[in-house]
């Protein structure tokens, strides 16, 4: 049988794309040494390990505060206000029987002032998680589809995947900071020593700066690619708890043929959400295709 049309167990799933995750961001921790070891060289290991200090406490600074506070960031750039129960009824009932089948706390609920169908989540951990959807999904999902969507969004917040996709930020911060410094530290530095010793600094200075140009574009790519992968298990968390994946895919199948532009969200944003609220192809989401064919195999 071709490998297409096996079926897919949703534990499987879930497993194959967090061993991925975790393989993806090993490898930009090998970026990161790579990087210290060929500047280190290029420099001495004194001025690389004042390097790394500094890259550190900027990059884990900045992503504190975002981190602590995400939720609060996501709500307000996108004008979200919260559900009352008396007006919405169908989303809290929806939200209270995932978190039952799935074991997690009541999230506070949001609404989003947009005719798109989307959603996103956000929070530090389970117990300061927020769900926000759009009124366009409220008006146009059907309970079953409701549901699917929401259970996506409560399996990126089981899943801890704001604190894993912040301790990824951490890391590719870093790099493009290191890279950034032994830039423009290029400038500043004079020669030195003997001629044998330069000639085998300057190697690894033209190591350093093929490696400071290329490793932030390719950890760009392989955080893209590490997102992409906290979807498509986030998408089996959702069948895991609803047992129905016809729900999720008659809703991406609405996001499929939408054509409802978003003004109101940003890019900065946009990773959050439930599918990509641009109508171009964001490299954060995968394909609508593509979900819908794995979530038809489950």
């Amino acid at each position: 049988m071709p490998d297409k049309y096996q079926r897919i167990d949703f534990r499987d799933a879930i497993a194959k794309n967090k061993w991925k995750s975790f393989f993806l961001m090993f490898m930009i921790f090998c970026v990161i040494i790579a990087l210290g070891y060929v500047i280190g060289k290029a420099w001495g290991a004194l001025d690389i390990f004042s390097i790394l200090i500094i890259a550190i406490i900027i990059s884990i600074s900045y992503l504190l505060i975002t981190y602590y506070n995400s939720d609060k960031i996501a709500l307000f750039s996108v004008n979200a206000r919260e559900a009352k129960r008396e007006d919405y009824k169908l989303y809290y009932d929806v939200v209270e029987g995932i978190t039952i089948a799935s074991g997690l706390p009541m999230p506070k609920l949001y609404v989003m002032p947009s005719e798109q169908i989307n959603a996103f989540a956000s929070g530090r951990d389970p117990k300061h998680s927020v769900v926000c959807v759009t009124k366009g999904a409220l008006e146009k999902l059907d309970r079953r589809e409701l549901e699917g969507v929401v259970a996506h969004e409560l399996g990126h917040i089981g899943s801890y995947d704001i604190r894993y996709m912040t301790l990824v930020a951490v890391m590719v911060g870093i790099i493009s900071i290191i890279s950034e410094i032994f830039l423009r530290s290029l400038w500043f530095r004079g020669g030195g020593g003997n001629s044998r010793e330069n000639r085998g600094n300057a190697i690894f200075v033209v190591i350093g700066v093929i490696l400071a140009i290329l490793a932030p574009i390719l950890v760009f790519f392989v955080q893209m690619a590490i997102s992409r992968k906290r979807e498509f298990s986030a998408d089996a968390s959702a069948v895991k708890f609803t047992r129905y994946p016809p729900g999720l895919i008659g809703a991406l199948e609405k996001i499929k043929y939408q054509n409802v532009p978003d003004k109101k969200v940003t890019k900065a944003v946009a990773p959050l959400f439930f599918a990509n609220p641009f109508k171009e192809i964001g490299s954060t989401h995968p394909s609508i295709e593509k979900r819908i064919e794995l979530l038809k195999r489950m």
